[in-house]
């Protein structure tokens, strides 16, 4: 399979993961307990596939970076936790460190 898509299948479920982690209510509900613990070994399994591929720096910074922005998206719309302007600009540099990454700045084999 394509790497790029087992690094963004990867991102989607740990961010599923992530957000299950703060439903799980530090691991008193079954459900999304569950959700935490396979998602994450999915998660670092299918970046481990894309690991095959990519190089370690690129890989890891896009799937942090992407799934740090996603999570904290999810925080504010779903979990409405409070968000202010700076999160926004924090976030904006985020997506571009990963632009600039894509463009030229990781070395690809």
């Amino acid at each position: 399979m394509n790497p790029y898509v087992l690094l963004s299948i990867s991102i989607l479920v740990e961010v599923l993961a992530t957000s299950s982690l703060r439903a799980s209510e530090g691991f008193t509900r079954v459900v999304p307990s569950v959700v935490v613990v396979v998602g994450y070994g999915t998660a670092f399994y299918l970046m481990s596939q894309a690991l095959k591929s990519l190089p370690l720096g690129f890989t890891y910074a896009v799937w942090s970076g992407v799934g740090t922005a996603l999570t904290a998206m999810i925080g504010w719309f779903y979990f409405r936790d409070a968000f202010h302007w700076s999160a926004l600009v924090g976030i904006g540099l985020i997506i571009a460190g990963v632009v600039v990454l894509n463009v030229g700045g990781a070395v690809r084999h």
